[in-house]
């Protein structure tokens, strides 16, 4: 069902929380973003009413990071989940726990992948770090053949596609907190779009075809028969999920709370999809960090939607978040809290976002090319620097697919040495020494095994 109209209403004292995150869904492909192959009406309605944050940001663009840096408002070496499938604290202080002291009911929905016991164990009460209603699974990427666990060790298995029946769970937890004088904060999180892409539901692997997709101007000729059919398998796992929104937006109209909640949809990191003959995601491309992020809140925001420009990292969503909520963060948080700025567009803002690689690992280890990393994105620029010294630098403005290196020139060296300030002044700032992968693997009592698979030193 397509949604095009928006509900403005009287914003309760705590509002109800609704977070949607995909898997791999980069920022650039949805239609509102300008992706000319992509169906995706609902979102695109929604972002019409909705605060949509231009530049946001994975900083450390792989899926595990991003969650627990969601979860505490820290950044990866501070919470020390850097790679995947490493443990996230018990002791660790998340929005969870803050929101459930502040009398919201939590629900967790879907993919986990910040326990760190196994993709497939069993995650008892006392690791799911304040949530209470529990349908998850570590991580899985068997879209249409997926188990999760709830309250006990028993195995239960989504029916379908795991992202309409997770909605459909979704859903009814809504309807059924409606009504509770309760707030309730509901994370749900699917697997889809990330790979393997072409598990789609049938009728939308119907909307396309290889050979219509038109790319990206930065993906390789040589890359472009792979690029077209892996992105029209994407593309309907986007689409599928766009019902899956549209659906979920209905209950909340349906429910008579829209205007009592907040909406947030977001990504966990991009995905390379041939783009400078890459693929998936740790690169520091925006074609792997710049993720969606539509916040809609129309009992606060109204129903006029607006296009925001700030630099929001994930350690900044949990902050921001309570803020809208008017629950203060703890002492713990390393992100900047956004919410008055989303409310009133003007403030004191970061000139930056740090993005970072402390381990190369996985589909980004040394034998294809990964590498150690620290950068900044500026609302122009991307800049980087490896190991052995400055490595890229992309104007955006004018250099929107990022195709000309303008690192070390002479024609760019007074802006270099700008960014190249700034960037020192961020990892400064973070404490961030910028050292050998071994150096935080050590650290943190991890091991990486020949093929980049990682996980804590038993």
């Amino acid at each position: 069902m397509l949604l095009s109209t928006c509900f403005a209403g009287a914003a309760q004292k705590k509002p109800n929380i609704l977070i949607i995150v995909a898997d791999q869904w980069r920022a650039q492909a949805c239609g509102f973003s300008g992706d000319p192959n992509v169906h995706t009406p609902n979102l695109d309605s929604l972002a019409r009413c909705s605060a949509n944050v231009t530049n946001a940001i994975s900083g450390c663009p792989v899926c595990s990071p991003f969650r627990a840096s969601f979860l505490t408002g820290q950044r990866p070496l501070t919470h020390g989940v850097f790679v995947n499938d490493v443990p996230l604290n018990t002791n660790d202080i998340t929005i969870a726990k803050v929101l459930k002291n502040a009398g919201y009911d939590t629900a967790c929905i879907g993919k986990w992948h910040v326990d760190g016991h196994g993709r497939t164990s069993f995650i008892p009460r006392e690791r799911r770090q304040g949530f209470d209603y529990w349908k998850v699974l570590e991580c899985t990427h068997d879209y249409s053949n997926s188990e999760y666990f709830a309250d006990t060790p028993e195995k239960l298995k989504w029916d379908g596609y795991d992202a309409f029946a997770q909605t459909a769970d979704a859903q009814s937890y809504i309807t059924n907190h409606a009504k509770n004088t309760k707030p309730f904060f509901l994370l749900l999180a699917w697997g889809p779009p990330h790979n393997p892409y072409g598990i789609a539901p049938e009728r939308y692997r119907q909307m396309y075809r290889a050979e219509d997709i038109k790319l990206r101007a930065n993906v390789p000729v040589q890359n472009a028969q792979h690029a077209r059919i892996d992105l029209a398998g994407y593309y309907a796992n986007c689409t599928a999920l766009d019902q899956c929104i549209g659906d979920l937006w209905q209950t909340l109209k349906d429910s008579g709370i829209e205007g009592d909640t907040i909406v947030i949809f977001t990504a966990d990191h991009g995905d390379m999809l041939w783009s400078h003959g890459q693929i998936r995601k740790q690169r520091p491309w925006d074609e792997s960090i710049r993720i969606p992020l539509v916040i809609h809140y129309p009992g606060a925001f109204g129903d006029t939607g607006k296009n925001l420009g700030p630099l929001v990292n994930a350690q900044d969503l949990m902050p921001t978040l309570l803020g809208l909520c008017k629950v203060k963060a703890p002492k713990t948080v390393d992100g900047f809290d956004f919410s008055k700025y989303l409310m009133r567009g003007t403030g004191q803002i970061p000139e930056s976002a740090l993005i970072t690689c402390p381990v190369p690992f996985g589909e980004f280890t040394r034998k294809v090319g990964g590498r150690e990393y620290r950068g900044i994105r500026t609302q122009r620029y991307t800049y980087v620097r490896d190991l052995n010294g400055p490595w890229l630098l992309y104007d955006n403005q004018t250099d929107p697919y990022q195709l000309t290196n303008l690192c070390n020139r002479a024609d760019t060296a007074k802006l270099q040495a700008e960014l190249d300030r700034q960037l020192r002044k961020q990892l400064r700032a973070t404490h961030d020494e910028f050292l050998p992968a071994n150096s935080y693997l050590q650290k943190w009592n991890y091991v990486m095994d020949e093929n980049g698979r990682t996980k804590a030193r038993e």
